[in-house]
């Protein structure tokens, strides 16, 4: 570790805290130094030090323990992405980037989808579930709150955690469609569309799904 002199102090110390960790090849758990101690290393205040290590505290890279000090913790992945995907769904993105990011992001889970549909069977039902609601639903509020929750569960069946950031954008993205949506048209074909992947998914076809899936989102740019 560097003794530390340039601006934006907080932002050093947590680098060098995460390099120390790496370089340490330190593990969820393995104890780290004392704030003191940091502040030794760095040449600067403990206040600091504490600053520094209560952002990373906040992502769960360190975690402060009464009686042990500060040790390695897990790294809070839920936490990160969903204050990431917070700052980038506030973008002033354009409607037809948002659609390309959809087709990307969500085509590109499917085959991890796929793979974890075979082991776990609740996968299939919990989508399926959420397709019936379709026909239940009594407005066009609820029908996008039951469309945003099916590709949220569709990111989440993907065991793919980093992409919980994602979800953020799914919220802007039906926000910025939702007048160019028809409440008619959208139960009916909103449930046989989500039906239909749900069965290519539950089929193992995974290019069928991601064609069909691309067909879907790419038709909002009727709406363009």
């Amino acid at each position: 570790m560097q003794t530390i002199t340039r601006p934006k102090m907080r932002d050093q110390v947590s680098e060098q805290i995460k390099q120390y960790i790496i370089d340490g090849k330190l593990m969820p758990g393995d104890r780290l130094p004392t704030e003191h101690q940091l502040a030794e290393t760095f040449g600067i205040s403990r206040l600091s030090v504490r600053e520094a290590t209560k952002t990373l505290e906040f992502l769960g890279i360190v975690e402060s323990k009464t009686g042990v000090g500060l040790t390695v913790g897990r790294i809070n992945m839920e936490r990160m992405t969903k204050h990431l995907g917070f700052h980038s769904g506030l973008l002033d993105a354009d409607p037809q980037q948002l659609i390309d990011s959809r087709v990307i992001v969500e085509t590109g889970v499917l085959p991890h989808v796929v793979r974890r549909m075979l082991d776990d069977p609740s996968i299939e039902a919990g989508l399926r579930e959420i397709v019936d609601q379709f026909q239940t639903a009594k407005d066009l509020k609820s029908m996008i709150e039951i469309d945003i929750r099916f590709h949220h569960s569709l990111i989440d069946a993907s065991g793919l955690q980093p992409l919980v950031a994602f979800n953020d954008l799914l919220a802007i993205f039906f926000q910025r469609f939702r007048e160019a949506i028809g409440k008619v048209e959208y139960r009916k074909v909103g449930y046989e569309n989500h039906w239909r992947l749900v069965d290519l998914l539950a089929a193992g076809k995974v290019k069928a799904a991601s064609t069909e899936l691309k067909r879907q989102i790419e038709d909002n740019k009727k709406r363009l």
